[in-house]
């Protein structure tokens, strides 16, 4: 594995309602993210104990994961958060990981090593 010490990364982990997936990485996009990684889930909360004719409905979630220059972060997150309204009940989740290592991820490094170089 390679090691990557010229970039810290972050990995956002954003849990919505099945079909808000695409906004989040759209959004994500626009506020400086190179895109994400969605996965299908099940809720068991507290907002997903609702029940349809006396049949417990066990919602659909999406799991988006994108893995971001940590310098952009916080930008992202408040970008993902205002799109799919994550501060009200119910909407969803987010939460940031600090990534130790990464492999497999040089197209990010090398554009950002060349926006370095530029700036110099």
């Amino acid at each position: 594995m390679a090691e990557n010490s010229e970039i810290k990364f972050d990995l956002i982990v954003t849990i919505v309602n099945k079909g808000f997936a695409e906004e989040v990485v759209e959004t994500s996009k626009k506020a400086g993210a190179e895109g994400g990684t969605i996965l299908s889930g099940r809720g068991t909360g507290m907002h997903e104990n609702m029940k349809l004719l006396g049949i417990p409905i066990e919602p659909e979630k999406e799991i988006v994961l994108t893995l971001i220059d940590r310098t952009k972060t916080k930008k992202v997150l408040d970008a993902i958060t205002s799109s799919v309204d994550l501060n009200k009940p119910g909407k969803g989740v987010a939460f940031v990981l600090e990534v130790e290592k990464t492999a497999g991820i040089c197209h990010m490094r090398d554009k950002c090593c060349d926006a370095d170089k530029d700036n110099k």
